[in-house]
């Protein structure tokens, strides 16, 4: 993997691989945001022409080098949040413990791997799949005080914990947010999908995207990286790093607060 000059580091290019461990220095988590005691990180792959996913599924627009950085950051958060349809079309499994991370987050005081929060409005999930029933660390279901109560009893009976984190159907993002930090969730990371993204970024919750820009064209009508409404005024993020390899670019953006 070659560096290309972060904006806080003049290092000269790296032609090698990076190890875990150097990979988990450069994505280790900022201290929280100001005010909130979190952090909430995004993770998206965005071909040339901005497709977030081809045939339904980001996948084909990734990398072997891709999936090392998306398992680094996922060792280091405390709680993956993702969509329910996401869940559903990526085919989610439980995190797993890796034992080259776990010294890591022993002496961050997090258990063995992080807990998959998934947000629903109308738990139309399967809750027989081992995302729910065999996760090492319980996943979470956020929703709203008005899911229907027969499916809360369901994911509760497979063993998720279930999270209101809004007043209606729905889930509100930024209480989403502190409802996970009340429960010592403050290392947060979503991989989406567009539509959860975009609400989180509305809300103003989002403090940092990791996005990798694959050296691909997708055409057809595939979603952004962030759906939904736009936003009145575009927020600013600035530039925090860049790797590269192959021709994909590998960018951390952080939020500017000025």
């Amino acid at each position: 993997m070659r560096r290309l000059l972060p904006v806080t580091d003049q290092t000269p290019d790296d032609d090698r691989e990076w190890s875990l461990d150097e990979l988990a220095d450069a994505y280790a988590y900022p201290d929280p945001a100001p005010g909130s005691g979190t952090w909430l990180r995004a993770n998206m792959v965005s071909s040339l022409d901005g497709a977030a996913q081809h045939d339904g599924r980001s996948q084909p627009l990734s990398s072997d080098t891709d999936m090392r950085i998306f398992g680094t950051l996922r060792a280091l958060a405390d709680a993956v949040v993702v969509g329910a349809e996401t869940v559903r079309m990526e085919g989610y499994r439980p995190a797993r413990a890796r034992e080259a991370f776990a010294e890591r987050r022993r002496a961050a005081g997090q258990g063995p791997a992080p807990a998959i929060a998934v947000v629903s409005a109308s738990l139309g999930l399967d809750f027989s799949l081992p995302l729910f029933t065999a996760a090492l660390t319980p996943t979470l279901v956020l929703t709203g005080a008005a899911a229907p109560p027969d499916r809360i009893r369901a994911a509760e009976r497979a063993g998720a914990e279930v999270v209101i984190a809004g007043d209606g159907a729905g889930v509100d993002p930024a209480r989403a947010v502190r409802a996970l930090a009340e429960r010592g969730l403050r290392r947060l990371l979503t991989e989406g999908g567009p539509r959860l993204l975009g609400q989180f970024t509305a809300s103003g919750s989002l403090d940092e995207l990791c996005l990798t820009l694959s050296p691909a064209m997708a055409a057809g009508d595939s979603q952004r990286i962030a759906g939904g409404p736009a936003l009145a005024v575009p927020e600013r993020f600035a530039l925090a790093s860049v790797l590269e390899e192959a021709g994909f670019l590998y960018t951390r953006y952080v939020r500017s607060r000025v």
